[in-house]
């Protein structure tokens, strides 16, 4: 049986430098594992703030990966929604002319001489504007004489006429005038209001242009008869002597249509005579805008070449309309819509046939709510439109009133501060996220 002792084992010699042999030594045991540390607080800490950096940086790249992909928002224009003045007009093309126009024509048929008038030119009334020089074979045969004659019979009932006409424009324009008077009467008195009396000296002005017209052709019918009695005169000698045209009014010369010398017949227009200062303007709407359109209703005359805007009224709508081809090939019912212009100081600066944009007002309403004609559109059998709630598209149903070529009055549906998107994309929808432009 073994011996229970241990045994010990010589340790191996160690020579050192010196050649001597150290003492022998015992075998040592083996060393206890070291003892577990306990962790510190500070290393605790240390740790936590690790973990917290580590947090917050995921959830960083986190928030950034879902930012980056969050899809952007949709760039719209927006307007205002506020109440304004919502003006209804007919806005069409149109031309001014000579309101009294007169095309001085030859008498009897002979050689004229040649015009030296010019377009521009100013004559006097009686002024010679053209001669002519009989010829003498058929002035002298029994027709020439009888047609005369009719001719003097004509001037003289287009003389009457014109005179009546003066009689009926003379007691309309004392009617008118003495209305006027009675209107401003009352309304100093407070028995009336301001809009009886502006109707009453807009009857007056256009007697009173009436009357001025009237006198207009009184004049012409007498100098007719005066030509036309020199001309029959002539045709009971063998006269070589010049017929002189005389101007029928004072005026402008606006057209010489027989300028150079030749034979006319008689009743050959030979040139225009009018006054530039009296214009009007002519537009011819469609029938269907003309309904609306009411004599007196106020006229905006832009773009005309000047820098501000002629004001005019609506004197008369043609009762008879006339086919037209637009541009399209679409034939067009149109009627003609005359204005008379309230400024005369225009005449001095336009012509007669120059273009301008007439704006006729059919309509007028006061503190509307308004919004853009471009941020409405159809929804259903309905009108809707897109409001910016506080960076979101909301689809709003509304019910639309009158409405022009650029504004709508809404009746219901929104509310004065809001705002609208204008001309809305397919990439507006109800709650799609939108950023003004």
């Amino acid at each position: 049986m073994a011996d229970d002792t241990t045994l010990i084992r010589p340790a191996p010699t160690v020579r050192t430098d010196s050649g001597a042999a150290p003492a022998p030594t015992t075998n040592p045991l083996p060393a206890p594992p070291p003892a577990r540390r306990l962790p510190t607080p500070r290393s605790q800490v240390e740790r936590r703030i690790k973990r917290a950096l580590w947090a917050v940086l995921a959830l960083t790249l986190i928030v950034a990966v879902g930012w980056g992909l969050r899809p952007e928002p949709v760039g719209v224009e927006t307007a205002l929604v506020q109440r304004g003045t919502l003006v209804i007009t007919v806005d069409e093309d149109g031309r001014t002319r000579v309101k009294d126009r007169y095309v001085v024509s030859a008498p009897l048929g002979g050689t004229l001489a040649r015009i030296t008038l010019h377009p521009g030119d100013s004559v006097d009334q009686g002024a010679v504007v053209a001669r002519l020089v009989p010829l003498p074979a058929p002035m002298l045969d029994p027709r020439a004489r009888t047609e005369a004659q009719a001719r003097i019979a004509a001037a003289r009932a287009a003389l009457s006429q014109a005179e009546v006409a003066i009689a009926r424009a003379e007691a309309a324009y004392g009617y008118v005038r003495r209305e006027a008077e009675r209107q401003r009467a009352l309304l100093g008195a407070g028995a009336t209001a301001r809009q009886a009396l502006e109707e009453a000296e807009l009857a007056e002005r256009m007697r009173r242009e009436e009357l001025a017209s009237a006198s207009f052709g009184r004049r012409v019918a007498a100098s007719e008869l005066r030509m036309t009695e020199a001309a029959l005169a002539r045709l009971a000698g063998d006269s070589r002597e010049e017929f002189l045209v005389r101007a029928p009014a004072s005026g402008e010369v606006l057209r010489v249509l027989q300028e150079s010398e030749g034979v006319v017949q008689p009743g050959a227009p030979l040139l225009e005579v009018g006054e530039r200062d009296l214009l009007e303007v002519v537009v011819d709407v469609l029938t269907t805008d003309a309904v609306g359109i009411r004599p007196g209703a106020p006229v905006r005359i832009e773009r005309w070449g000047g820098d501000s805007t002629l004001a005019g009224h609506v004197t008369r709508v043609e009762p008879s309309a006339f086919t037209r081809i637009s541009a399209l090939g679409v034939e067009e019912q149109r009627v003609n819509v005359v204005i008379g212009l309230d400024r005369s100081a225009a005449g001095a600066v336009l012509g007669d046939g120059y273009r301008v944009e007439a704006s006729i007002v059919v309509w007028e309403g006061q503190h509307r709510l308004l919004v853009p004609g471009g941020a409405v559109f159809r929804q259903g059998n309905g009108w809707a439109t897109y409001v910016d709630d506080r960076g979101r598209a909301r689809l709003r149903v509304i019910r639309p009133g009158r409405r022009n070529g650029s504004e709508v009055e809404v009746l219901d549906g929104l509310r004065p501060g809001e705002r609208v998107v204008l001309y809305p994309t397919d990439n507006v929808a109800d709650g799609v996220r939108v950023a003004r432009r």
